[in-house]
């Protein structure tokens, strides 16, 4: 799930753009081959530098792969690799994992990868301040025993099909460091250069890599607040890649014109309309499918994003494995979200006030939604937060009616098994089902498992999930090797080539 300001105000235009624009200025003066700085336009600066403590969509798309490495590796396509791990082995009763370690690598700081470290890495993301997005998958760990250096072995008390998985999510932090906010320990291709609040922030090349080292010298993520902005920096050669265009409009200046490459790949951020579930009207599945019924999704998601993105019916983008098409459950039909109305005893509509995030495109879809929903009777007072408010009050404290949200994270429809998530959604079918699959044996159960969770979910209307984001990659033809693929916001930059 996204925390950080992730979308830029699609507006002002080129002068502007230059003052937004980052300081590196890499692309204009770098050379190629090797020693090539390569300059990446992104709207997700970090709020902070540890994926433990809310550093956002920012932190995992500049330093996960990067800077930072786990035992395990979600490649750009969602298939699981082993990485700082070279292999493991599971118990008869699915209850132990062990562990063996790769040989030979080192943190930044010169000091050894060990046992320990991953021990006290695991521990970090299990940590009652911890607020990584799968704390709550991994609190299936019992205990974690470090027999030797190189071993490390993880108890359960449940069976965890999806313990690798899960566990490419945590970073190996090394002992370098404890302000991981600001500073870095890690044992990947990049160590941490400088970070310009508010500008910038650089990796440098690490020489002492165990692995393939980075095929560029330096990558530099230029930071900036406005798409239009982001866009013609990737114009005037001020950065080579942009991460994720957010302005359709603006891809226009790119089409047909060989200096540039467009990428449409894959993405798994959904845009959710959020009911709080325990919160009247709202805890009456009956009102949550008159809303979802009321609006329509096609219209809103041509106006955001024209030709591209997807509809959907559930949690579940087309990359997960239990993916179903379920965009019929819950049809636009005004006539049918009157009739739900009346049925749920709210004949003459409601009133609710929505909290919707400062950043694009929220504010656009609030607005779309606040007309849609006035044709069936309902009133949406739109209440404007920032992305750090929208943390507090509607992640942390629950305190909301409503919300917008994108969550990026794939395989996450399994939050809706958690009652205490901040939707409060509590279906304990649905809770049974998330445990069931994640203690099958075999992929064919999970699979089938999460797709009668999916099923329930959007028969439920546990949520409104108003479209699926495109991922839109465009680069500078001299350059090639970047992902294409949005999967939970990461983006390798060790093979990106300069000519």
């Amino acid at each position: 799930m996204r925390k950080t300001p992730l979308l830029a105000t699609i507006a002002i235009g080129i002068a502007a753009s230059l003052a937004l624009a980052g300081c590196s200025g890499a692309s204009s003066s770098s050379s190629g081959g090797t020693d090539a700085s390569i300059a990446v336009g992104s709207l997700y600066e970090p709020v902070n530098l540890d994926n433990t403590a809310g550093g956002g969509q920012g932190v995992t798309e500049a330093l996960n792969g990067n800077v930072y490495e786990g035992l395990f590796k979600l490649t750009d396509d969602g298939k699981v690799q082993p990485l700082l791990a070279t292999k493991y082995t599971t118990s008869s009763d699915g209850l132990t994992y062990t562990f063996t370690l790769r040989d030979g690598v080192k943190f930044h700081s010169g000091k050894p990868l060990t046992s320990a470290s991953v021990k006290t890495s695991i521990e970090r993301v299990l940590a009652a301040d911890s607020q990584s997005a799968r704390k709550s998958q991994l609190a299936v760990i019992s205990g974690i025993q470090t027999p030797d250096d190189k071993t490390v072995i993880i108890s359960l008390k449940s069976r965890s099909i999806s313990l690798p998985y899960n566990l490419s999510y945590v970073w190996i932090y090394g002992p370098g460091t404890t302000n991981y906010k600001t500073a870095e320990d890690g044992t990947g291709p990049y160590t941490l250069g400088t970070w310009k609040r508010g500008s910038s922030l650089s990796l440098e090349r690490s020489n002492g890599y165990w692995g393939a080292k980075a095929k560029n010298k330096e990558v530099v993520y230029d930071y900036f607040t406005d798409a239009s902005a982001l866009s013609n920096a990737l114009l005037t050669n001020q950065v080579d890649i942009v991460t994720s265009i957010q302005s359709p409009d603006s891809l226009t200046q790119f089409e047909g014109n060989k200096n540039y490459t467009i990428n449409n790949g894959k993405s798994t951020t959904k845009e959710l309309l959020a009911f709080n579930d325990k919160v009247a009207p709202f805890n009456n599945a009956e009102v949550r499918k008159a809303v979802y019924s009321a609006i329509d999704t096609k219209k809103l998601l041509t106006s955001i994003w024209g030709k591209y993105g997807t509809l959907i019916g559930s949690m579940v983008p087309p990359s997960d494995p239990w993916y179903e098409d379920l965009t019929k459950v819950n049809p636009y039909d005004t006539a049918l979200a009157k009739k739900e109305l009346a049925a749920a005893g709210l004949p003459n509509g409601f009133s609710f006030t929505l909290d919707t995030p400062t950043y694009d495109p929220h504010p656009a879809v609030a607005e779309f939604l606040k007309s849609e929903l006035a044709k069936v009777g309902i009133t949406v007072n739109i209440n404007s937060i920032s992305a750090d408010q929208w943390y507090t009050k509607v992640f942390k404290n629950h305190d909301f009616t409503a919300t917008l949200q994108e969550h990026v994270n794939d395989r996450d429809v399994v939050w809706y098994g958690n009652p205490d998530f901040y939707w409060g959604y509590d279906n304990p079918q649905v809770t049974t089902w998330v445990n069931e699959a994640e203690q099958s044996s075999t992929t064919a159960e999970q699979t089938a498992k999460l797709k009668l969770v999916n099923q329930q979910i959007a028969k439920d209307a546990a949520s409104a999930w108003l479209y699926l984001y495109p991922q839109i990659v465009v680069a500078s033809s001299s350059v090639s090797g970047y992902p294409v693929n949005g999967l939970n916001s990461q983006f390798y930059a060790y093979d990106i080539v300069k000519k």
